[in-house]
């Protein structure tokens, strides 16, 4: 769990004692879930999966994170770049556009080749 809270956080540019004060707890016992010698309780792991919009099993190491790219339209900032160059709210819409259409396309094209 260390890395994932250290990584989830930094990237975040968050302190210890940001993140601790985000979550309502001493940063003696945030530290204490980063440095690896307490353990969260269920609430507190529910809590912190929460701050830090992942899953409970991600920050556990049992998954990698799901990041559904419909709700980054929500935000102004969504961090994704292109050959270096950020991707704007219309960019992003675009793109989403883009794969649903294809994947529908590519539904319809399967159906079609079962049927012949």
């Amino acid at each position: 769990m260390l890395s994932r809270l250290v990584t989830l956080r930094k990237s975040r540019k968050w302190s210890m004692q940001e993140a601790a004060d985000r979550l309502e707890i001493a940063k003696s016992t945030y530290a204490g879930y980063e440095y690896g010698y307490r353990e969260p309780s269920l609430q507190a792991l529910s809590d912190i999966a929460d701050l830090f919009e992942t899953s409970v099993d991600h920050i556990l190491g049992r998954s990698e994170p799901s990041l559904e790219l419909t709700k980054l339209t929500d935000k102004d900032y969504n961090g994704l770049t292109l050959d270096g160059t950020p991707l704007t709210k219309e960019e992003l819409i675009d793109f989403i556009t883009f794969t649903r259409m294809k994947r529908e396309m590519t539904t319809k094209e399967t159906f079609i080749k079962k049927e012949a």
